[in-house]
């Protein structure tokens, strides 16, 4: 009953604000039609209707068993058949409501969350850079693409992988390894020191954690379902899901807010919409490494908080030293959780563009709702907070980035400067 009661939110806005809910619909490029809110709010009357009917029988029910220990005789079998009838007629209505309640939360949880008034109309094919940052590398050589380096490096070891698990799988070795973990530890080291926790979570989640993140019932087919009769378990994309999770049907104390976290997990995506894209190297594989900031904060700070993950993204691409640009997402390109986007692209030589490296998003009071999660005032009122995330370091794309951007004519790979430390102080990965 609790999540029918944190959807009656979403429930209240819809009712009262139709045609804005619709112009953000449509914005949003979604599915949802006018005819499907008009459903919903019909829905939500009966089962209001529905709801006081059942509490109207339940106390003439409570009233007449009051009464029926003061009677006698006929009258009190006459009595107790009437509430006989009053409570089978409940028990008739409670089916009913319960069957409406199941109704509506199916059909609620459809509904995406609303783009921002600062999103810019249109779709994927849209979406354009407010913001180009780092001069292109410029090579008096022909550039190898991260494929043929790994190799020459053995470094990333693809066809190992397509024989161990099938396409868009593969190893990672020697200096890759190294780098990766030069990558965790610099990036654990910058975002404790902005007030990030960092959490290491579950990766095999509850069907209800996908729900609660949004990415049910919008992205089920990206998601690995495993031992659906046993275990009945999925395999997150994001620490994004299990960061959700973390506070999960709790009431957060204003003062304590915003609380950062930053989770470190394998992710898992089936890429079911993707056949026939990307398919050389590891750019869009199954199985990839990532570092997920993930912000639970008040509402009139989400905004702030927004532009903070997006500045710590761009903070670490220049202290990577990769050329950039960022985007904010056009609506029709948004997820189903998010208000607002941003993606950070790096440039990658050898496809002569830009490609999506991390990204963040304000999921408002989408995700809270779906998880419970709220917060107290000091006035001891409870409201639902706003969730944000961002990612830090998507492992497999960073080392693309890296690799392209800093080789050289002999075939070597310079590693940044800011890694080296974390290296035994390597300067560059040499051809074996």
């Amino acid at each position: 009953m609790t999540s029918l009661i944190l959807l009656m939110l979403d429930l209240n806005f819809i009712r009262n604000n139709k045609e804005t809910v619709l112009n953000g619909l449509k914005k949003k490029q979604s599915s949802i039609d006018e005819q499907f809110i008009d459903q919903i709010i019909q829905l939500d009357e009966t089962r209001r209707d529905l709801q006081q009917q059942t509490d109207s029988l339940r106390a003439q029910k409570n009233e007449a068993s009051d009464k029926i220990a003061q009677l006698q005789g006929d009258e009190k079998q006459a009595a107790i058949m009437k509430m006989k009838e009053v409570s089978d007629q409940e028990k008739d209505l409670s089916q009913k409501l319960k069957d409406a309640e199941t109704k509506l939360k199916e059909m609620m949880l459809q509904v995406p969350n609303l783009p921002a008034a600062d999103v810019p109309e249109g779709g994927e094919a849209d979406n354009k850079p407010f913001k180009i940052v780092g001069e292109l590398p410029k090579f008096d050589f022909e550039p190898k693409d991260h494929v043929e380096l790994g190799k020459l490096l053995d470094i990333i070891d693809i066809e190992s992988g397509q024989n161990c698990s099938g396409a868009r799988f593969y190893y990672l070795k020697n200096e890759a390894v190294l780098l990766q973990f030069a990558l965790i530890q610099y990036a654990l080291n910058k975002l404790t020191t902005k007030g990030f926790i960092p959490v290491i979570p579950p990766v095999l989640v509850r069907e209800e954690a996908m729900f609660a993140s949004g990415f049910f019932p919008a992205d089920r087919s990206e998601v690995y379902h495993v031992n659906p009769e046993e275990d009945d378990l999925y395999l997150v994309g994001t620490a994004e899901v299990p960061l959700t999770m973390l506070h999960y049907d709790q009431i957060l104390d204003e003062a304590k807010l915003p609380i950062r976290y930053f989770g470190y997990s394998s992710c898992f995506r089936r890429e079911a919409g993707s056949y026939g894209k990307d398919t050389r190297g590891i750019l869009r594989v199954h199985q990839f490494d990532k570092i997920e900031m993930y912000s639970f904060c008040h509402p009139d700070k989400s905004a702030a908080e927004h532009e903070l993950i997006r500045e710590t993204e761009e903070e670490i691409m220049q202290d990577l030293g990769l050329p950039y640009q960022v985007i904010n997402i056009c609506a029709g390109d948004l997820g189903a959780p998010a208000t607002k986007k941003y993606d950070i692209e790096a440039w990658i030589p050898t496809q002569n563009s830009y490609r999506e490296l991390t990204s963040c998003s304000n999921c408002t009071t989408y995700q809270a709702n779906r998880a419970k999660i709220r917060y107290r005032t000091p006035t001891n009122e409870i409201a639902p907070l706003h969730t944000l995330n961002g990612t830090a370091i998507a492992i497999a794309r960073m080392l693309i980035a890296l690799i392209e951007n800093n080789q050289q004519a002999d075939g070597s790979v310079k590693i940044p400067k800011i890694l080296r430390p974390f290296m035994n102080n390597q300067e560059s990965i040499q051809p074996k």
